[in-house]
């Protein structure tokens, strides 16, 4: 039992989200990371997220996709502020993604966490055009 408790308290950057009965739940830093990532991830018009160059390499050297890429996260006690670092797909509204990044990643955080969602803050950090890609998938069609 000890053993666990340790592994427990290991956790460095966690929230305390509801304290009742002497209890206590803790959630990491981390996970409103990828609830944000995941949330993120399900809008169209997002080509990718923006993370740093430490991000790029654990995915590389891992051979896992993090979902936390591009997503920084600030909690307070039972509050949090996001932000949302993405790349559009060209053609795209860049406006209508925003708002529906806002909406889904302080519903799904939440929902999920408890925690009270002060702002989700979306910088565009880059637009992907994929020209080469177009090109070739209208060659298909026509010919």
């Amino acid at each position: 039992m000890e053993n666990e408790n340790n592994k427990v308290e290991e956790v460095k950057e966690e929230i305390v989200v509801a304290n009742q009965e002497n209890s206590e739940i803790r959630i990491a830093d981390d996970v409103v990371a990828v609830i944000a990532g995941v949330a993120v991830s399900e809008v169209s018009g997002v080509a990718g997220m923006a993370g740093g160059f430490a991000g790029g390499i654990t995915e590389v050297l891992s051979g896992k996709k993090n979902l936390a890429k591009g997503i920084k996260v600030e909690v307070g006690e039972k509050e949090t502020k996001i932000d949302v670092n993405i790349i559009v797909e060209y053609g795209t509204r860049i406006p209508d993604i925003a708002f529906e990044i806002q909406n889904r990643v302080k519903k799904a955080v939440e929902a999920m966490t408890g925690l009270k969602v002060l702002e989700v803050n979306v910088h565009v950090q880059g637009v992907s055009t994929d020209i080469e890609e177009k090109v070739e998938e209208q060659a298909k069609n026509n010919g």
